[in-house]
């Protein structure tokens, strides 16, 4: 039997190793996300699938990009300088108003995350209660609609109440009393937020007064790109990081911060965590596109959009 020269031995598997790594990373196929905000919760299965390596076994080199302005995504997109954008329901709504590009091709998490709050001591118990107070906000345009439709709902209308913008200062603003109440505030945050601050707050949930559910975040593309081989692969991976965090919670947890520790690993992202995580869409695919009509129709009422789109048109389903 041949003696086994070991050095040329471990060389010759090494250069095998590294030219079959080089092969699978020339043939990884890149895809740019652009997230909606700085990584919280609400990214679970990006973050998990990033971490654990999901993307770059499935051919995927996958990048993650916090934006500077969050209003740039979709418009990004829309332009082709980008493949994916997590948004809002709400906000495609209003894109494809503007004439933008732009089509859903999955779910994130798939109800709503915002509210209506108010300090629970304030002695403000229903929304009839707000008559008279102030009110503040953030974004303007669809936080107003929610708030009126949501006023309307109990005898009341914007009319009765004082609106001013608090400009992002939600919490603070309640504190320190300038406001009685605030709309556009985060449930799976804010209201952890400020049980960690020690000022209990009451949330009041659009959906259980008056606004037709929706899908809080959003995976959106160009139509031209949504079909894509890679983007059936990547939301394959979603659906599985976010099988395994169902499973392993805890586990998933670790592999999350681990991403950012020094921004992530806190007490408000972990109470938020456990918030969030019940609300990821099981498959992110799926959709209904009724429910997506009678969103569509609530804003037409509202004045967001002129008209109700064909849901067709802007709905892709990659179910399989």
């Amino acid at each position: 039997m041949p003696q086994i020269d070991l050095n040329r031995f471990i060389s010759v598997v090494t250069l095998i190793f590294v030219t079959t790594l080089s092969s699978v990373t020339a043939r990884a196929e890149s895809i740019t996300v652009l997230l909606d905000w700085f990584v919280n919760p609400d990214h679970a299965p990006l973050i998990v699938a990033k971490q654990r390596g999901l993307f770059r076994q499935a051919g995927l080199d996958v990048t993650l990009i916090e934006p500077a302005d969050p209003s740039l995504p979709p418009k990004l997109v829309a332009a082709k300088q980008a493949d994916l954008a997590v948004s809002y329901q709400p906000a495609l709504m209003l894109d494809l108003e503007n004439g933008l590009p732009l089509v859903r091709i999955g779910t994130l998490v798939a109800s709503p995350l915002n509210s209506l709050v108010v300090l629970a001591n304030s002695g403000i118990k229903e929304i009839s209660d707000l008559k008279g107070k102030t009110v503040g906000f953030s974004v303007g345009g669809f936080e107003d609609a929610l708030l009126g439709q949501m006023l309307e709902t109990h005898g009341l209308s914007l009319s009765d109440i004082n609106l001013v913008n608090v400009n992002f200062a939600l919490s603070p603003s309640l504190y320190t009393g300038a406001v009685d109440a605030v709309i556009g505030a985060f449930r799976n945050f804010e209201l952890n937020q400020m049980e960690i601050d020690g000022r209990e707050g009451l949330a009041f949930y659009p959906e259980e007064h008056g606004i037709p559910t929706y899908e809080e975040l959003i995976f959106i593309a160009h139509p031209e790109s949504a079909q894509l081989p890679k983007m059936q692969k990547f939301l394959d991976i979603i659906d599985q990081a976010t099988a395994q965090i169902l499973e392993n919670s805890d586990g998933a947890w670790a592999d999350f911060v681990a991403y950012k520790p020094n921004d992530l690993n806190n007490i408000l992202n972990r109470r938020a965590w456990t918030d969030t995580i019940p609300k990821l869409a099981k498959k992110t695919r799926s959709t209904n596109p009724e429910a997506w009509d009678q969103f569509a129709t609530f804003m037409k009422k509202r004045g967001l959009i002129s008209e109700v789109k064909d849901s067709k048109s802007y709905l892709v389903n990659l179910q399989r």
